[in-house]
């Protein structure tokens, strides 16, 4: 009798869909097809990955089972059985991450003359240099903790490195005692040795373990192995006194130092007393352990990356390019004047931004300057100079998002400073978190007040900014200035929003627009119109959209999503999604822009937005949705859709059973990985400029869609 086919699930789950991703990203780490040091920093990520999953996904799961929650995610798992299966994803993740580490540090990279020395293998001249080490930097360093007695067990950091020590007084006693070493976040984790071709080192860890008895003297050392533990992250701030949210926020901070652990990593030679010690001492169960035939904390490894004389062993540079369309030596308010002006960062550098508000701090025409804050760098220049504007009399005003998780410090630092220097700083929305990417500069000009802006899907972080792809939009329309102004009233003002003339917000109406656009597409499908949608975002989880799509797919609108991370979307459904394609690329740079484009009868309507299309961001974040009307701005980011969409070598499928297949390379065919062939195009276009001539303009699969 055959067996009947199994359908696959509409919605997959949120969190596995997360440990798929970064999969994706360990699946370069291992790809021999990448530069060395590339694969390593790919290790790395995937480590720092899992970490924050864990203090994030993993304990607001775990905080829900343990408050008895039952209740189902879309995709049928209760807390429980998420936790479940998130502990068989994640352990074969693991399995698979150290696989790669063995093979990249037992294999490829002593190849290349990057040798890690273990404790039994230093020659001579290597002991004799570790042990001057010890003796000099980290013994007057080092404090050992007993935690065996009476005494309570000592509160451990989280993701910080600890060697645990078993003692016994004498050869013949039965009498054990334990101590915790911390290592503290200041020593470098790889200790350089004499000997080696590029870098020959051992780890901070194998060091201290070598000489840890001498902090026991007629002691014996019967162990000592590394550990380290994840604590609980996600917790709530309360928000009844917005007067007080910052204290609120330094509180949380504080608590996340004593939160519930929820993951204990632990060397894989740990003797079974160490494990019942550690169970009993931390208070958390034995499925909580993780066990590493392995270095703890490879997100260290990143260090390694920026090995001097190596560039062999990395991607070759791709330094931002400046952009034709906003030349350095031309005044910034004179082209916006003009013209509209996209860009795509890294790709094209990020110091238009910059100099957009740089130049409003200087300009004595400018006269108000707003703008939204969640994540910037330590030494911001953007920071710096709205500091200089509020100090030379303008009218400033900052929305400092302070429950920017793992940047509250930082932004509570800036909101003191800025306020310090008379800036208008207002702490973010009661119950929400302000996530849109905007700022306003307002200039007095010979007809009147004009307002400027600057939209984004990114942070205002010059750092960052290098590193992952992201559009800036800048525009002097009217209607988009009004909407503009609306929007920091409304949070300025606390009050709910006028109804805007272009742009939608998040969470008064992002979701519905959204889903009004598909609809519209749908509609012209039925009629027998062609009908297509293209997007691209972080994270696709919001059920109302996927469902929304699901019901344009069955009309028969073509769908394509370029969907980096999380999708719970299932593609290829037979009489579901059959014409939903989802594909992700993961590569040099993090993918983080946010477009949607729609046919629109053959007049293409194209929005960038600082949300992905997630609960949290429609309903607990303050969003922004942005209309690019402008035709060359317009026409550029469908350009940049097109090649994603062509990516060819980095590119990955998901297909309707939730697995992932990475493309293959067609060795007939041109291959297109797009973030080379960006980054070729801007190339030219700088060169063709130079000419006289425009790049960018629509690819000719591009206008035929669009008729």
């Amino acid at each position: 009798m055959a067996s009947k086919k199994i359908k696959p699930p509409l919605f997959f789950n949120r969190e596995l869909s997360w440990l798929e991703f970064n999969d994706r990203v360990l699946s370069l780490a291992m790809d021999p097809r990448q530069p060395l040091l590339e694969r390593v920093k790919f290790l790395a990520i995937t480590a720092s990955n899992l970490d924050e999953f864990f203090m994030v996904r993993v304990g607001g799961l775990s905080s829900a089972a343990r408050g008895g929650i039952t209740i189902a995610d879309p995709s049928g798992l209760s807390p429980n059985k998420q936790l479940l299966a998130i502990d068989v994803a994640a352990r074969e993740f693991v399995r698979r991450q150290y696989a790669c580490y063995k093979g990249l540090f037992e294999e490829d990279c002593p190849k290349e003359g990057i040798v890690r020395v273990k404790s039994n293998d230093l020659s001579a001249p290597q002991a004799q240099h570790l042990s001057y080490i010890f003796k000099h930097e980290l013994f007057p360093v080092l404090s050992p903790i007993a935690v065996s007695g009476p005494a309570p067990f000592p509160l451990l950091s989280g993701r910080l490195l600890y060697l645990c020590v078993r003692l016994s007084t004498s050869e013949s006693s039965a009498r054990r005692r334990f101590a915790v070493i911390p290592i503290g976040k200041n020593l470098q984790r790889f200790i350089s040795l004499p000997g080696g071709r590029l870098l020959h080192f051992i780890l901070l860890e194998d060091a201290i373990s070598q000489f840890a008895g001498t902090f026991f003297p007629g002691e014996t050392m019967l162990e000592c192995v590394p550990m380290r533990i994840i604590r609980n992250a996600d917790l709530a701030v309360s928000e009844d006194s917005p007067a007080e949210l910052l204290e609120a926020m330094e509180t949380v901070i504080d608590a996340r130092k004593r939160s519930d652990v929820v993951r204990v990593e632990i060397d894989g030679g740990a003797s079974p007393e160490m494990m019942r010690f550690l169970q009993k001492s931390l208070q958390t169960s034995r499925q909580g352990f993780f066990t590493f035939n392995g270095p703890l904390d490879l997100s260290a490894f990143m260090g390694l990356t920026g090995l001097q004389g190596c560039d062999n062993l990395r991607n070759k540079p791709f330094p931002p390019l400046s952009s034709p369309y906003v030349p350095s030596n031309a005044n910034i308010f004179d082209i916006l004047s003009k013209k509209c002006v996209t860009l795509l960062h890294p790709y094209e550098s990020f110091e238009p931004v910059i100099r957009f508000i740089e130049a409003a701090a200087e300009d004595p025409n400018v006269v108000a300057i707003k703008q939204t804050l969640y994540r910037t760098s330590r030494s911001s220049p953007i920071i710096a100079a709205l500091i200089r504007a509020a100090e030379k009399g303008k009218s400033v005003t900052a929305v400092v998002e302070l429950k920017a998780r793992f940047d509250e410090e930082r932004n509570i630092e800036w909101a003191r400073e800025l306020e310090t220097a008379g800036v208008q700083v207002v702490q973010g929305v009661r119950g929400l978190k302000t996530h849109a990417k905007i700022c306003i500069v307002v200039r007095r000009e010979a007809h009147g007040l004009q307002r400027y802006m600057h939209f984004g899907t990114g942070n205002y972080n010059e750092i960052t900014a290098k590193l992952y792809s992201d559009i800036s939009f800048f525009s002097a329309d009217t209607d988009l200035g009004a909407d503009a102004s609306a929007f920091f009233n409304a949070i300025t003002g606390r009050s709910e929003p006028l109804p805007f003339h272009k742009i939608s917000a998040a969470p008064t109406g992002l979701r519905e627009t959204l889903i009004e656009l598909i609809e519209a597409e749908t509609a012209r499908a039925k009629q027998g119109q062609k009908a297509w949608i293209r997007a691209k975002m972080n994270s696709l989880e919001d059920v109302a959209v996927i469902e929304s799509l699901y019901a344009a797919s069955c009309a028969g609108v073509k769908v394509l999503l370029n969907v980096r991370g999380i999708c719970c979307l299932a593609p290829g459904v037979k009489g579901q999604s059959d014409n939903i394609t989802v594909i992700s690329i993961v590569d040099r740079f993090l993918e983080h822009a946010r477009i949607a484009a729609f046919r629109n009868g053959g007049r293409p309507m194209v929005f960038i937005s600082s949300a992905d299309w997630m609960p949290r961001n429609l309903d607990k974040r303050v969003e922004l949705l942005v209309p690019v009307e402008d035709p060359f701005c317009r026409d550029r980011l469908l350009e940049f859709l097109e090649t994603w969409f062509s990516d060819t070598i980095n590119s990955w499928r998901l297909q309707s059973d939730g697995r992932w297949k990475r493309a293959t390379p067609d060795p007939a065919k041109i291959n297109v990985r797009s973030q080379e062939s960006l980054y070729a195009k801007f190339k030219q276009n700088i060169k063709s400029n130079a000419r006289g001539a425009t790049m960018f303009k629509p690819l000719s699969s591009i206008k035929k869609t669009g008729k």
